[in-house]
């Protein structure tokens, strides 16, 4: 359990620790965590922090009231939007992708659906290039990609990106309301 403040430092502030990482430094963390699990989950239990798992990731989670967890349903909107418009980029789209801001772009300026998608995120950034630097910058953020290559514009999706795929699968819409207008 060597890396107990490294792993605190980037899992509190929400990020994630992937095997796939480009940064040997993450790659040695996350190797550590797996190999000392039981004595990591112990070691922040202690402070009401719950050491989870995924499929190549690691991450922190709580048990929190509804309130909580109804915003947090709400941020996760965004991420649908944002899952939707890579998944119509690139259906294969996943851990291990490289992606080119360039690419995407090309994409979209020959693709009127994923054009309009595109158009949808970001409603504060003008034109394709600067949405798709937000979102790559949001998916660095939150660890579900990392930089490649900044003078490219290339990224690689991490491991990570399995939890909000994982999060989206989650929800369920029952037939009866699918049609209903919210109020």
């Amino acid at each position: 359990m060597k890396y107990s403040k490294e792993v605190f430092q980037r899992l509190s502030h929400g990020q994630f620790i992937s095997n796939n990482s480009i940064d040997a430094e993450t790659r040695s963390i996350y190797n550590d965590i797996e190999e000392n699990q039981k004595e990591y989950e112990d070691f922040f239990k202690q402070i009401d922090f719950k050491l989870s798992s995924g499929n190549g990731f690691f991450y922190f989670s709580r048990s929190e009231p509804k309130v909580n967890i109804e915003n947090k349903l709400q941020s996760l909107f965004t991420w649908i939007d944002y899952v939707d418009f890579l998944k119509a980029y690139d259906t294969s789209f996943d851990a291990g992708t490289l992606f080119s801001l360039a690419q995407m772009e090309v994409q979209a300026d020959m693709n009127l659906e994923l054009k309009e998608k595109l158009s949808n995120l970001f409603p504060d950034k003008q034109g394709n290039r600067e949405k798709l630097k937000a979102l790559a910058a949001a998916m660095t953020r939150m660890g579900f990609a990392e930089e490649v290559n900044s003078d490219e514009g290339k990224y690689q999706v991490t491991s990570a990106f399995h939890y909000i795929e994982q999060m989206i699968m989650c929800i369920h819409i029952d037939d009866e309301m699918k049609d209903e207008i919210p109020q």
